[in-house]
């Protein structure tokens, strides 16, 4: 209240979110989470071991499983009155294979809103890219075909394009954006959406951080640049609605724009590798919080990656930094049909042309 009197009154706010008609979103709640006991969450630990122990010279190093029941209530002064219940399982686990030059580790994971995931399979997983990645070769530094898993496309986003959708970013300069509605930004078959009400999705619900009903907001179509992401005020400022993008961790948090789930397919879904006659697979990156999101520039190492001969994932390679820019990339991508979701993006593999550094 203090710091409100000594800013004064802000002639672009409109005020808070009134009544709204909401709609439920399936897949939420499962009871089953809701009611888990100890005994079960040491269960499914087991599994995941049991996972990685199945894969030989292959240990375990870390990982977990937790799962969430949260209540959400939300209540302000212009008569919003709302709550909803949800949960969420995650698991993950990190391995390490030794070898005789040396060692090599990776990782997978599951999240779902429902008690539906399979934690041997993601031990074996992790155990099994811990090994394939052992007794790596060095490439030559070029330019070749990179496919990015969903892992690995979505860890750059996060820190690129993402923070350049947001209104808020576009109306202080700080996105590539601006400017850009009703123009191509991407490739023609590129489609982009943000969906609050997606069912089972890992950011959905029935409202958004401030009680702004949840919906599905079209951001490229076709390639063209439909949207950016508005909370309440960004909102305000360009005479619009909100999108039902105000995201906040918890009560105590503050209400800030994000994204819920950022779903990315193409009208023309490929083969990323089947055309691939040199090139790299990167599963993760390291280091993309240091890209910038303004410019939408990174230099970021490969973990985890492998090289593509005629289509076939070949041998680990052992070092590898990959660096580009989202936007030049976006313009000429092809997309995979794999798709999976990676904690509030759903993406599949992508290809692109990219610099290799090794």
């Amino acid at each position: 209240m203090s710091a409100a009197r000594i800013f004064g009154p802000d002639s672009l706010w409109k005020g808070l979110p009134g009544r709204s008609q909401m709609t439920s979103v399936d897949g939420l709640f499962d009871r089953r989470i809701a009611d888990v006991q100890t005994d079960t969450l040491l269960e499914i630990s087991d599994d995941l071991l049991s996972g990685c122990s199945s894969v030989e010279g292959v240990e375990p190093v870390s990982g977990g499983v937790s799962c969430t029941h949260s209540l959400e209530i939300l209540i302000n002064s212009s008569g919003v009155d709302l709550s909803e219940e949800g949960t969420s399982i995650h698991l993950a686990l990190e391995a390490i294979a030794r070898g005789s030059s040396g060692v090599a580790t990776g990782s997978e994971f599951d999240n779902s809103r429902s008690f539906t995931v399979n934690a041997r399979a993601v031990g074996e997983r992790a155990a099994d890219l811990a090994g394939r990645s052992l007794d790596g070769v060095s490439l030559e530094t070029d330019t070749y075909d990179v496919v990015l898993s969903p892992v690995a496309f979505a860890e750059l986003l996060e820190s690129t394009l993402v923070p350049a959708l947001s209104a808020e970013n576009v109306q202080k300069g700080r996105s590539a954006l601006a400017g850009m509605l009703g123009r191509s930004i991407a490739d023609p078959r590129l489609q982009m959406i943000d969906d609050g009400a997606l069912p089972a999705g890992m950011g959905s619900s029935a409202f958004d951080g401030e009680g702004v009903p949840s919906q599905r907001n079209v951001l490229l179509e076709d390639g063209t640049l439909r949207s950016y992401l508005y909370d309440t005020y960004t909102a305000g400022k360009d005479g619009r609605s909100s999108t039902g993008n105000s995201v906040r961790s918890g009560y105590s948090d503050m209400p800030r724009i994000g994204i819920r789930n950022l779903i990315i397919s193409s009208k023309e879904p490929v083969d990323v590798l089947g055309d691939v006659r040199e090139g790299v697979l990167v599963n993760s990156v390291i280091g993309a919080h240091t890209a910038n999101p303004i410019s939408g520039d990174f230099s970021v190492e490969a973990r985890n990656a492998f090289r593509i001969r005629a289509g076939e994932v070949r041998e680990p390679v052992r070092s590898a930094m990959i660096a580009g820019n989202i936007f030049d990339l976006l313009k000429h991508m092809d997309v995979g049909r794999d798709s999976r979701a990676v904690g509030p993006i759903v993406t599949p593999s992508v290809r692109v042309r990219m610099r290799v550094v090794c």
